[in-house]
C-alpha cells in the first residue's frame, strides 16, 4: 500500500481518543487537519515527538490545524502514557489498524504504523503525505509547520 495521493479525498474515519470521545475526520472540514501516525507509545522517538507537540500546540492552533497523532496502541495504554508524560495533545487509537491500512503506513510484519504524516485541508483533500523511511526518524514541528502554512 502506498500513501494517499496528493489532491485525493482523505479517507475518512472515527477513532477512540484519550479525551473519552471518538474523533471522526469528515467532522473537522473547515479546519486543515495534519494526521501524525506514530509507532508505538513510550518508545524514544515517539515520547519526543509527542512532547515536541504538545509544547509547540498553540503554534500549530494558530495556523488553524488540528493534530491528530494516531498509533495502534490500545486507548488505556495512550491514556498511561499521556498522564507519564504530561501531553497536551489527546492520542487516536488505531487499535484495529484499519486506518493504518487505509492510509498505507501500516509495516504489517511489525503490526504497527511506520512514522507518517498526511496533511488535509479545510475541504478534507491530503495536500502533502510523507512516511519516513524508518519509525526510528521523525519530521521537526518546524518542517510540518512550513507545509502547514503552505496550504490555504
Amino acid at each position: 500500500m502506498s500513501l494517499p495521493a496528493l489532491g485525493a479525498s482523505a479517507p475518512d474515519f472515527t477513532l477512540p481518543s484519550t479525551s473519552g470521545e471518538e474523533v471522526t475526520l469528515s467532522a473537522l472540514r473547515g479546519k486543515k487537519v495534519l494526521l501524525a501516525f506514530f509507532p508505538l507509545a513510550f518508545t524514544g522517538v515517539c515520547t519526543t515527538e509527542m512532547c515536541a507537540f504538545s509544547e509547540d500546540y498553540s503554534a500549530f492552533d494558530r495556523e488553524d490545524t488540528v493534530v491528530l497523532p494516531i498509533s495502534v496502541d490500545a486507548v488505556p495504554s495512550l491514556i498511561e502514557f499521556k498522564k507519564k508524560e504530561h501531553l497536551g495533545v489527546d492520542l487516536l487509537s488505531d487499535f484495529k489498524r484499519e486506518v493504518s491500512r487505509a492510509y498505507g503506513v501500516l509495516i504489517e510484519e511489525r503490526f504497527f504504523s511506520n512514522r507518517a504524516y498526511i496533511l488535509i485541508d479545510r475541504d478534507g483533500i491530503v495536500q502533502w503525505a510523507f512516511a519516513e523511511e524508518s519509525p526510528g526518524h521523525r519530521r521537526e514541528n518546524s518542517e510540518l509547520l512550513t507545509h502547514i502554512q503552505a496550504v490555504a
